[in-house]
């Protein structure tokens, strides 16, 4: 039986992206390209993945997360007085903005949360922040490289399902975006620093908020993003100067340079006398 080279997880969400598959993949003693199972759990996370970016000190976008069994303590004038009337609900554990909604009013806010615990047992409130979306691929294991930013333009309030899979019209991105070289190196780095403390390897997407006043905000990682035909993360490469075959070669070379790396390290304790 011919043993297979390389495993590829293009599985996105849930048992995808979220660590199974990948603990699958390392039971089976496969190598396969990606973060690990740590880094991969961690992103999934949005809450526990914001509570280590703000530790590292990288900004995030304020917000609360409660669990299905804290649906009781989810006050909306507390909320709104806190991030204001204006707030983005989604699931703890998700992605592609399944179960996301912008709202405004508590009718809109009830509704949005009732829809985010269907997808999880975990919802986050956050506040909605006002400013352009910029996205940076980022490439590597142990010595990791930052791509040239994209941005994220949407004629929609809020870059849903649809415009990501569905709507090419609605979609569209400014590669590579135009921003100031300072902002480019000061964001690059902050992508790097993001996928260092997330524990992340192979590869992400590093998702920014940046506002009108120059500040910048993580909003997530992304460990396995698309490479549908309308996916940012190979074209941001490609404007960074590496073609796409040659990025999945160089993503198959990081997967076998991981295994081997583990492989090398002992499992087990023998001939110990106690």
């Amino acid at each position: 039986m011919e043993q297979l080279d390389v495993m590829f997880p293009i599985v996105h969400g849930a048992l995808g992206e979220d660590g199974s598959i990948q603990g699958l993949l390392k039971i089976a003693n496969l190598p396969f390209i990606g973060p690990d199972v740590l880094g991969s759990a961690i992103c999934m996370d949005k809450d526990i993945a914001k509570r280590l970016m703000q530790g590292a000190g990288i900004n995030v976008t304020r917000g609360k997360a409660y669990t299905n069994t804290q649906r009781d303590k989810i006050n909306y004038a507390e909320l709104t007085a806190d991030l204001g009337e204006s707030m983005l609900i989604k699931p703890a554990n998700l992605g592609s903005s399944v179960g996301v909604n912008n709202v405004s009013t508590k009718e809109e806010f009830e509704k949005a949360i009732n829809t985010a615990f269907e997808y999880d047992h975990k919802v986050i409130i956050e506040e909605t922040l006002v400013g352009r979306e910029i996205e940076f691929s980022v490439l590597g294991n142990e010595n990791p490289k930052v791509s040239l930013p994209g941005e994220v333009l949407v004629e929609t309030e809020l870059y849903s399902y649809e415009s990501k899979y569905m709507d090419e019209d609605n979609s569209k991105f400014a590669i590579p975006a135009e921003l100031p070289k300072g902002k480019i190196k000061e964001m690059q780095q902050v992508a790097l620093k993001a996928f260092e403390t997330l524990q992340c390897e192979g590869l992400a997407r590093v998702d920014f908020f940046l506002t009108d006043y120059g500040q910048i905000y993580v909003n997530e990682l992304n460990t396995l993003p698309s490479f549908a035909k309308t996916s940012i993360y190979p074209k941001l490469w490609e404007v960074s100067g590496i073609d796409y075959s040659d990025l999945i070669t160089h993503l198959i070379d990081l997967a076998i340079e991981r295994y081997n790396r583990q492989e090398s390290l002992k499992s087990s304790i023998r001939n110990v006398s106690l």
